[in-house]
């Protein structure tokens, strides 16, 4: 069997935490880019993260912010994983006692497999990676979907999917990239920001029947 790791990403309230665990998710992100609408301050991170249930990974996303930055916010949020955004080199990703994942920005035909390999050989600490529809080093969010047949399948270390996803395609998106975990946001959203229960029900029941097609 197939088994997909979801993560929702943009986490603003523990309500929308609540929700989100109570669905089944492996993982949330807290968005600690000023520019985001869906920024939480570390205050905001630190009531949602001591909220968690056991085994849910609590995951912060930073972009090019420096490195005082960071260690505030490690300093008042239990994080579980970080996940860099920008143009952040690896002996900084590395540098905070934590597993990280960074994201590769991808953009254009032929764009993943060039892009993502680049950016593998460049972060050879990283956990994993995420690929999501927008220009390298540019913050993501952006809603768009990606040309899935273009996801390497058998890349040696773990792909996160995200971009455009939401409950409408991401049984397909699965199918065709057996990809290791996907990541939605706003495809999960009343509003930006705040996230809708049913939506993020509907998401998670795709991904299921999915995993049940492979038994």
């Amino acid at each position: 069997m197939h088994r997909c790791r979801v993560k929702v990403c943009g986490i603003t309230s523990v309500e929308d935490a609540a929700f989100a665990c109570a669905a089944g998710v492996d993982a949330i992100g807290l968005v600690f880019y000023a520019k985001s609408a869906r920024y939480v301050t570390p205050e905001q991170a630190a009531m949602i993260a001591r909220s968690l249930p056991p085994f849910v990974t609590c995951t912060g996303l930073f972009m090019n912010v420096d490195r005082d930055f960071v260690s505030s916010v490690l300093a008042a949020v239990p994080l579980d994983l970080l996940q860099f955004h920008g143009s952040e080199p690896p002996s900084f990703c590395s540098s905070f006692g934590l597993p990280y994942i960074k994201a590769a920005g991808v953009q254009g035909v032929d764009a993943v497999p060039a892009e993502l390999l680049a950016c593998a050989q460049h972060h050879v600490d990283a956990r994993g990676f995420l690929i999501d529809s927008h220009a390298p080093g540019q913050a993501g969010g952006t809603g768009k979907t990606l040309d899935w047949t273009q996801v390497p399948q058998g890349f040696p270390r773990p792909l996160v999917l995200a971009g455009g996803l939401r409950p409408e395609n991401v049984a397909q998106a699965i199918r065709m990239t057996r990809i290791y975990a996907v990541d939605v946001s706003s495809g999960v959203e009343a509003r930006p920001g705040i996230k809708d229960r049913l939506r993020i029900e509907a998401f998670m029941r795709e991904v299921r029947n999915v995993e049940c097609e492979d038994e």
